[in-house]
């Protein structure tokens, strides 16, 4: 089966969820080919894939060059001189309604193919909600030919949010067992807590539903208490207000801000509590991928996080914004060495569930009932 993906290529959950599912169907032998404006950042060389970069000319014209028309447009050429059989667009807007467009514009010509369309959190959550932009999210998602969400919360999101009208399949983030593993890093781990401190991390793109001050409130209370290091991943708006915080408070020295980092699974395995206290997570991929590494987790109880993270066994949850509750629990772990080793040997029984084998196999599944489908259908109207 040749398969077109289509995502943004960055550091986020839904870019780095397609990207890491397009090179697993390519190692089982499908042809992938990934659509999008810039190379996605996780992605590896492979015989079964290929790269199409969507450009978009500019024009006097135009004050904002048409992305949608000319992703469309590439859609269209890609599919056409490499004869895919379906099209997988991650986040609905703008890749679903391109995606439609796409669609139309082939049936003309006497082409068919479908296309999958997987909800990730925001485009739903908070683009989706926008008076400008909700019309267009709903028509997109009840004309796609399956749809799929990352978690049984952003499901019901959705169902409230738009009038939806097809039924929406929920197919959980999976996590590579064979790249996130707690490895031994002791010596990078002493580099950085030459005291034997503990190690708290935090991963996201640095944007106000991450509450990127909490991370540093969590972390003021933790370090009065315990001798402790904060490594904060990323990049974003907020970075500049957490540096000043942290520079406030006087705990600057014992965080390091390291920017993006592609080998994050390195950084995991010497963390000893990942904090994550999102306004909303939709699912939390890197929740999942700190667990596969052994790091229990504290987080907020919205969102998906509470599919993912289990209050009491893997991490704590708390609601959105108590960050006393946060730090407490963060506390109460660190400071018990036999309770903390337990819950890492929980966090990793937990991320299993969710690993590559038993999460791919669903889309491949998927795909074979949608192209059925569609061919059964052209057969009809034929």
């Amino acid at each position: 089966m040749k398969i077109g993906i289509v995502c943004y290529p960055t550091f986020g959950g839904s870019g780095v969820l397609a990207t890491e599912l397009g090179m697993t169907l390519s190692q089982k032998g499908y042809e992938v080919h990934f659509i999008t404006y810039q190379q996605p950042v996780r992605l590896n060389f492979d015989p079964n894939i290929y790269y199409h970069e969507v450009s978009v000319p500019t024009y006097p014209l135009f004050e904002y060059p048409p992305y949608e028309s000319a992703l469309a447009s590439t859609m269209v050429n890609v599919i056409i001189n490499n004869k895919l059989d379906l099209l997988h667009v991650h986040y609905a807007l703008p890749h679903a309604s391109a995606a439609f467009l796409a669609r139309e514009i082939l049936k003309k010509q006497g082409l068919y193919i479908p296309f999958i369309t997987t909800l990730h959190g925001t485009d739903i959550t908070l683009v989706g909600r926008d008076p400008m932009y909700s019309p267009v999210v709903a028509f997109s998602i009840n004309e796609s030919d399956a749809v799929t969400a990352v978690s049984n919360s952003l499901r019901e999101e959705t169902y409230k949010t738009f009038q939806i009208e097809k039924e929406i399949q929920v197919i959980p983030n999976f996590v590579d067992i064979s790249r996130f593993y707690k490895s031994n890093k002791e010596h990078f781990k002493q580099m950085l807590a030459p005291k034997g401190e503990k190690i708290l991390m935090h991963v996201s793109n640095f944007r106000k539903v991450k509450r990127i001050e909490d991370v540093v409130r969590i972390f003021e209370k933790v370090h009065q208490s315990i001798p402790s290091k904060l490594l904060m991943i990323g990049d974003g708006p907020d970075r500049q207000k957490a540096e000043e915080m942290a520079r406030t408070m006087c705990i600057y020295n014992d965080i390091r801000f390291l920017g993006k980092q592609d080998e994050v699974d390195e950084i995991f395995s010497i963390s000893d509590l990942f904090l994550l206290p999102s306004e909303t997570e939709s699912f939390g991929l890197a929740a999942l991928e700190a667990m596969a590494c052994a790091v229990p987790v504290i987080s907020t109880n919205s969102g998906g996080l509470p599919e993912i993270n289990i209050n009491g066994e893997t991490g704590y949850l708390s609601n959105v914004g108590d960050v006393e509750d946060m730090a407490a629990n963060a506390i109460s772990l660190l400071q018990d060495d036999h309770k903390l080793a337990q819950f890492k040997k929980n966090a990793l029984h937990q991320a299993k569930r969710f690993e590559t084998k038993h999460i791919i196999p669903i889309y491949e599944e998927l795909y074979k009932e949608v192209v059925a489908n569609y061919k059964a259908k052209k057969e009809v109207t034929a």
